[in-house]
């Protein structure tokens, strides 16, 4: 598995492809990309995260070049930390291991390229796969907010979860 950066004309539709319904893309963003997403929905927000934030977009892929997950790091000098954002599997080989290569392979980036100390994260406990998978790879839950999101008629929690060097 590699990292690049993200390049909207050619990874696009595969992320689009990775959200099955409504319900996968409100657990994958909390609906800050208004649903159904478009490839300019997803670019603003991105743009969007990029000024305030410093985030960055990138893509994970197999060998061959084709992506298989995404995610944003936004990297705050001021305290030396991270924050991973919009974490996203090809739908196909959730629980395969993918997710966790990614994510080690996005903290291995953070720490020993981006320099940070730390790296954080929100995760809805409905994602119970995502929550497993950060929990797997070394992230320590450290607080939760009740009733954080409403889906329908589904009420989640927001768990925060951060790992440091």
């Amino acid at each position: 598995m590699r990292l690049r950066l993200f390049i909207p004309s050619k990874d696009y539709e595969y992320i689009k492809n990775w959200i099955n319904d409504e319900r996968m893309h409100a657990l994958w963003c909390a609906n800050l990309i208004p649903y159904p997403m478009t490839q300019k929905k997803l670019q603003d927000v991105l743009e969007k995260d990029a000024q305030n934030w410093d985030g960055c977009a990138y893509v994970a892929t197999e060998d061959d070049g084709i992506p298989v997950g995404f995610f944003v790091l936004a990297v705050n000098v001021s305290n030396n930390s991270g924050f991973l954002k919009l974490v996203i599997v090809d739908n196909k080989l959730r629980g395969k291991g993918y997710g966790t290569q990614m994510i080690k392979l996005m903290l291995k980036y953070a720490f020993d390229i981006a320099g940070v100390s730390s790296v954080q994260l929100n995760v809805f406990d409905a994602n119970d796969r995502a929550k497993k998978c950060y929990s797997n790879v070394g992230f320590i839950e450290n607080n939760i907010v009740e009733d954080a999101f409403g889906y329908k008629d589904e009420s989640w929690v927001r768990c925060h979860m951060v790992i440091t060097k």
